[in-house]
C-alpha cells in the first residue's frame, strides 16, 4: 500500500519542511526538499508526545 505524506502546516510553498505519513507504525518521516531521500521511522506513542509537546509551545508562544 502506498504512503501518503503529509507536509507540516507550519511549511509554506517556499520553506522546507518535514513530511510525515498517517496510518503505519513507526511512523514515517522525512526531509520535504529531498522526498526520495531517506525517512527516519518513529514508534507512534514517541511521535505523538512530540507533536503534542510542539503543539503545547505553539499555544505557550500565542500567549
Amino acid at each position: 500500500m502506498p504512503i501518503t505524506w503529509t507536509k507540516s502546516s507550519y511549511s509554506t510553498d517556499t520553506d522546507n519542511c518535514v513530511e510525515f505519513a498517517e496510518g503505519p507504525n513507526p511512523v514515517p518521516v522525512r526531509d520535504s526538499k529531498r522526498p526520495e531521500g531517506p525517512h527516519l521511522a518513529f514508534p507512534r506513542d514517541s511521535w505523538t508526545t512530540f507533536v503534542d509537546a510542539l503543539k503545547g509551545e505553539a499555544t505557550e508562544a500565542a500567549r
